[in-house]
């Protein structure tokens, strides 16, 4: 029986919050917004816990790929 593809939404678990515990908490996962020119400088855009998207050190974080139902179950995204 073949598998259904479905479309995997990009996350990361935040491992550093080290000069930004307001905005981050090491441990929680967080939405990753694609960005190539951020990327290309060595961040990565995740919602913090304002709610708005900023760019964070890549090495703050470590990333996933969570499966859209999980997503759409955390009601965290997609």
């Amino acid at each position: 029986m073949k598998r259904k593809t479905t479309k995997a939404s990009h996350f990361a678990v935040c491992i550093n919050n080290a000069g930004y515990k307001a905005s981050l908490e090491v441990g929680k996962l967080y939405r990753v917004i694609p960005d190539e020119q951020a990327a290309s400088h060595g961040y990565v855009r995740v919602v913090d816990e304002s709610g708005e998207d900023y760019g964070y050190a890549v090495d703050r974080f470590f990333p996933l790929e969570v499966p859209q139902a999980l997503a759409d179950a955390l009601q965290i995204g997609g």
